[in-house]
């Protein structure tokens, strides 16, 4: 059986208030989360890992609250693959002169039921 694809827009946001910064696909139907980590990662009703969300982002990605607002460039790719999640995160900020790039990855075992799929959202 092929694996399910699927190639869509996203959004990123930041919430300044409770530090934490979100990666998503626009317009899915969200259904449960999965906790990784330092990482919550947001399945839809299809099974597709469609979203993360960085709880105390400055902290973890060692950044100032204020420059997490706008991050111009972001990936987000996940892929569930034989009973294992991995998710791809790369975004860029700009700090004075300088671009500041972040990759966090998660790699971990995925829940029973999940089906093989790959995302890929900008």
């Amino acid at each position: 059986m092929k694996d399910k694809q699927l190639k869509a827009p996203g959004e990123c946001d930041y919430d300044f208030k409770y530090d934490i910064l979100f990666f998503k696909v626009k317009d899915r139907a969200y259904s449960k989360s999965i906790e990784a980590g330092n990482f919550i990662l947001d399945i839809d009703s299809e099974n597709f890992l469609t979203g993360v969300q960085i709880p105390d982002a400055s902290k973890l990605l060692g950044m100032d609250k204020m420059k997490l607002r706008e991050i111009p460039k972001w990936n987000f790719e996940s892929k569930i693959k034989d009973g294992f999640i991995e998710m791809r995160l790369a975004f860029q900020i700009q700090s004075r002169n300088k671009i500041i790039e972040k990759n966090p990855i998660v790699f971990q075992q995925a829940p029973a039921g999940l089906p093989n799929s790959q995302l890929i959202c900008n």
